[in-house]
């Protein structure tokens, strides 16, 4: 029988602890969530299960991939420790959702908190620049996704600077390799002209990190505008509804963001024949324009001089109408003296006086002044 080593309390326990670094480092344990609870707004306290035993795990709410309700599929990444007052736990580094029922009741909770923020929202997207030329890449520099956007960026319009941030694209690391990379790209002294983040298509538990809170929020609040490319049709991740545009496909996103210098090179070549067909519209357009114009031009002074021609008809009828020489022929004098026309006030008996009729004038003597 092998002998019992003594230890005090305070001693077993740091020698069991040293004992489980040395021999486990980091656990993983899967299981079904219980007991979930958070204490002052920032420790986590759950317990996963399965049919035969329960771990109990113990964590801060930064931890947290989204909002949790017990029942759902977990698996968690820690340190299994024993505490000298609280018993043993397993401290917690990661928490993500296990299976598809889990991952998908978990981006409908979250879902459902960010849409409440307003984190979705279309009027806080911004545009795109068309074309960039200075790319920000998040992507695993291995896949078929990171070949796909590059090849088609380099045949559509080559000499774009593209910086690449190499980073898990799924697994434990996923979603603390990607926030630390929009970080990255948010700190730059200059900054990239669009963020474009990019992955090929899965299963949902290979695209959970795409609907990991951390990313979600990450890239709703990256300085550089973002398009996120995950590619998969059936449904849409959280990040890219977050994110200021979102692409089908990697190779979509690519082709979004630049055009194809093919059918550019071809508007070109057809842009001098489109210019002067429009240049000639114009001008006869202009052309019919000045037509009407002078048509009007002409109607209005023909309609303007009439008018003017009546006005001095019927002046010169006034004028007629008001002359001396018409007062006379209506049987009218007009008497003179001192050679200008007189209305009698001046002259007396003896006067010389010219009269003026209508076709004689001639002198006469005034015998008598009337009383008048």
């Amino acid at each position: 029988m092998t002998q019992a080593v003594e230890f005090s309390v305070s001693e077993f326990v740091a020698v069991l602890n040293q004992t489980l670094e040395y021999s486990f480092g980091g656990v993983v344990i899967y299981g079904e969530l219980t007991n979930f609870r958070v204490a002052k707004d920032k420790w986590l306290y759950f317990d996963l299960k399965d049919e035969t035993a329960s771990v109990h795990f113990f964590g801060t709410i930064y931890n947290l991939p989204g909002p949790l309700e017990d029942g759902m599929m977990l698996k968690v990444r820690g340190l299994p420790k024993l505490h000298p007052r609280y018993g043993f736990s397993v401290s917690v580094s990661t928490i993500a959702p296990a299976g598809s029922g889990t991952i998908k009741r978990l981006s409908e909770l979250l879902k459902a908190q960010l849409e409440q923020e307003g984190l979705f929202d279309v009027a806080r997207k911004r545009l795109l620049p068309y074309p960039p030329q200075r790319i920000g890449l998040i992507t695993a520099q291995s896949s078929a996704a990171y070949a796909d956007f590059t090849r088609i960026i380099d045949n559509r319009w080559a000499g774009l600077e593209i910086e690449v941030y190499n980073v898990s694209v799924q697994g434990d690391q996923a979603v603390e390799e990607i926030t630390q990379a929009i970080k990255h790209f948010s700190d730059m002294p200059k900054l990239p002209e669009v963020l474009v983040i990019i992955r090929g298509g899965g299963s949902p538990e290979d695209l959970a990190a795409f609907n990991a809170e951390a990313v979600v929020r990450a890239v709703a609040g990256s300085r550089v505008p973002t398009l996120v490319a995950i590619g998969h049709e059936s449904d849409i991740s959280l990040a890219e509804l977050a994110a200021d545009r979102r692409a089908s496909t990697p190779s979509n996103a690519a082709e979004f963001l630049v055009p194809d210098k093919k059918v550019e090179l071809e508007r070109l070549k057809a842009l001098p024949a489109q210019l002067n067909s429009m240049l000639l519209n114009r001008l006869k357009s202009l052309s019919d324009g000045l037509v009407q114009t002078e048509r009007l031009l002409m109607a209005y002074l023909e309609h303007k001089i009439e008018r003017e021609q009546s006005r001095v008809n019927e002046l010169s009828r006034l004028i007629a109408a008001l002359s001396p020489k018409d007062i006379l022929r209506r049987g009218y004098a007009i008497v003179y003296a001192n050679g200008k026309a007189s209305d009698g006030t001046s002259l007396k008996a003896g006067s010389i006086v010219s009269i003026e009729l209508a076709r004689a004038t001639f002198s006469a003597k005034l015998l008598k002044k009337l009383k008048g």
